[in-house]
């Protein structure tokens, strides 16, 4: 594995980005600067993360997001 996050990754398993061997290592992401810990999915490239909104879930039982657009920097946190 490499140090460096890929450059987008989901937390959904139905998502094609998800990969759960990079999770396990536990990633962070700021977002414009502040650490996020509600990221559902982020695009390094693209510039945008979608981060999950309180409680309330669709019709399918997923999480409500909201997606945002702004500088990403994801990271492996330490141990």
């Amino acid at each position: 594995m490499t140090d460096t996050p890929p450059d987008r990754l989901s937390t959904n398993p139905k998502s094609p980005y998800f990969d759960a061997a990079v999770l396990e290592r536990n990633v962070g992401v700021r977002f414009k600067g502040v650490e996020k810990t509600n990221v559902e999915e982020y695009c390094v490239s693209e510039g945008w993360v979608r981060l999950s909104v309180g409680t309330a879930k669709d019709r399918a039982g997923n999480p409500m997001t909201i997606k945002l657009q702004g500088p990403v920097e994801p990271y492996f946190r330490e141990e």
